[in-house]
């Protein structure tokens, strides 16, 4: 019993110290340093080796001005502990009196403990970086380099380097790091993307792609070529990426995986001239049938994406003709899964895409490629308007997903089900959850589904319009282009007084024509957005779309100031960053 009275006084008292100092927290946090003060100095009586305590009772004098007693403290404390960091408590004390002379004074006395013995850089240079002292951060890594070269501070000093602004030698240390450590690759091209942002980091662009060049030059390394053509995957430029992967492919004809990835990710870019020359190339090349197959399905796909009503014969036999080739197994089944899509969508024969896809099922496949194929069969059940069939197969892979990318997609295309069925309701519902999705992509379309239901919910309470919009957004989805365009277009002449149906059909028809290849009545329709919807969240995507048409037609000109209109007026569009690239190669920007 003595024991177990003792076990819960102990609980109580953890219990009480991590009030007080939650309590001592949050008046910091507040600005009432005044009680955060006298907080901590109880909470630094009970523990008197307590080095944050300490500190926050440090900081809290500071912000009420009274460094007289902080100076008093550390002193005291650097008397008993002879620790290096409270030099440096010293010197920044004395900063924040402006008193630089002393300050200084004490942070080269912090320098001169790591002369004394090198490992004490290690608290002393996070000590400065804490404090934002970057100069002297600098300063302790270099001095216990010079002493002991086997230590490694480069991410250190890079990310150092970067906080002053100084991109050359944060590069050289970044590159040198991910060359030595390659363990360290992502992180470090992690951290170097955030500088490839905005137009203002152009200069680093050229900077990075400059130092990566010399080092190709000095060291004819394969290294620096994968990440030359990493850098320029960043920036979408997939011909100058391949270039580079070529260069290794001669030095390691066994690297060929990379250069598929590289054609899908042109394709999914719709950098379609880079993917030809990339696929292509492929096939040239090797004897891999995994890779034939990628290959050969990627440009597939393509001329899909491209095709006329009259190309699709011609395209049904191609995919025979490689389903004969590669034969029926889970290695072809993306081959299958796009033979069932494209005579279904395509040819409109849903029953023998649902053959296919059920044969599929059959074979031996692992989880995620099960959730695949019951994804494609579900969309050839939504395809034949069998709307409960079709949930059942996207419930299914949710639940089993575990939250990962195909789970969501498939809460995804549960949202837009019954959206298509016009249930806006429970769409919503679903749709707040994936507005926050990990996948870009399906957090986006999930967005602007979500917006379309709010903008119009409020002028439409019967939601008439709405429903009209559902259904010819669904007939699209059914690729039947013509009946949406139909459907899309007497939403326009019924619902005129409607303004916020009124632009996203505009867009809707737009895009359509797009597709049809009649590009004039596209640009029509967006430029309607443009001029007469200016407040619409749509605005950004008329503009971008309509640029996109002017450069397939060789039309800069025209292109170039509607690039720039999203740069100025729409830094939060999701093609503001696509807009600034091409607006600069429209201008002419120098390339290194």
């Amino acid at each position: 019993m003595r024991n177990f009275l003792a076990f819960i006084a102990l609980v109580f008292s953890f219990f009480a110290q991590a009030q007080s100092e939650q309590l001592a927290q949050n008046y910091f946090d507040r600005g009432e340093f005044e009680k955060a003060q006298i907080s901590y100095e109880e909470l630094l009586k009970t523990q008197p080796n307590n080095y944050i305590f300490f500190q926050k009772t440090i900081e809290c004098d500071q912000q009420l001005l009274q460094y007289d007693k902080a100076e008093k403290a550390i002193q005291e404390r650097f008397e008993k502990y002879n620790l290096s960091s409270l030099l440096i408590e010293l010197g920044y004390n004395y900063q924040l009196q402006k008193n630089t002379d002393k300050a200084n004074k004490y942070y080269n006395q912090a320098l001169d403990k790591i002369r004394k013995n090198a490992n004490e850089v290690y608290n002393i240079a996070g000590n400065f970086e804490r404090k934002a002292l970057i100069d002297f951060a600098l300063q302790a890594y270099q001095i216990a380099l010079d002493l002991e070269p086997k230590f490694n501070f480069n991410f250190q000093m890079a990310l150092l380097y970067g906080q002053k602004g100084n991109t050359d030698m944060m590069i050289d240390k970044f590159l040198t790091e991910s060359y030595n450590n390659p363990q360290t690759l992502m992180m470090i091209q992690n951290q170097l993307s955030r500088f490839m942002v905005d137009d203002a980091n152009q200069t680093f662009i050229d900077s990075l792609r400059k130092a990566i060049l010399i080092k190709i030059q000095k060291t004819q390394d394969v290294f620096w070529n994968a990440y030359l053509s990493w850098l320029f995957v960043q920036q979408k430029e997939y011909s100058k990426a391949f270039v580079q992967e070529k260069a290794i492919y001669k030095r390691n004809p066994e690297s060929f995986s990379n250069i598929v990835n590289l054609g899908q990710l042109a394709i999914e870019e719709n950098d379609e001239e880079s993917a030809k020359e990339i696929l292509g190339f492929v096939l040239e090349n090797t004897k891999d049938l995994d890779l034939q197959i990628q290959s050969n399905t990627y440009l597939t796909e393509l001329k899909i994406k491209n095709a006329q009503e009259k190309d699709y014969p011609a395209i049904n036999t191609e995919l025979d003709n490689l389903i004969k080739q590669f034969g029926v197994s889970p290695y072809t089944l993306d081959l299958l899964k796009l033979k069932a899509h494209f005579v279904t969508f395509n040819l409109k024969n849903a029953v023998e895409g649902k053959t296919i896809l059920k044969n599929v099922l059959e074979m031996p496949l692992k989880a995620n490629e099960s959730a695949e194929i019951k994804m494609e069969l579900a969309d050839i059940l939504l395809f034949e308007e069998k709307f409960n069939q079709a949930l059942l197969y996207y419930s299914q892979i949710e639940n089993d997903s575990n939250n990962n990318p195909i789970g969501q997609e498939a809460s995804l295309k549960i949202a837009k089900t019954s959206y298509y069925k016009t249930d806006f309701v429970w769409a919503e519902h679903q749709l707040k959850v994936l507005k926050s999705a990990s996948t870009q992509l399906i957090a986006n379309d999930a967005l602007d589904l979500f917006l379309l239901l709010n903008d119009t919910k409020a002028e439409d309470s019967l939601q008439v319009a709405l429903k009209k919009f559902a259904k010819a957004d669904f007939l699209l989805f059914q690729d039947k282009k013509q009946d949406a365009l139909t459907a899309f277009q007497a939403i326009l002449k019924e619902h005129k007084t409607e303004g916020a149906i009124q632009p996203v059909t505009l867009l809707r028809i737009g895009k359509i024509y797009e597709k049809l290849n009649d590009f004039t009545q596209a640009l029509s329709n967006y430029k309607q957005i443009i001029d007469n919807y200016k407040e619409a969240i749509y605005v950004d995507e008329a503009e971008y779309f309509s640029a996109e048409i002017y450069n397939k037609l060789n039309n800069p000109e025209l292109a170039k100031p509607l690039y720039e209109e999203i740069i100025m007026h729409h830094e939060d569009s999701i093609y503001f960053v696509e807009a600034q690239k091409k607006y600069r190669k429209l201008r002419g920007d120098k390339e290194i």
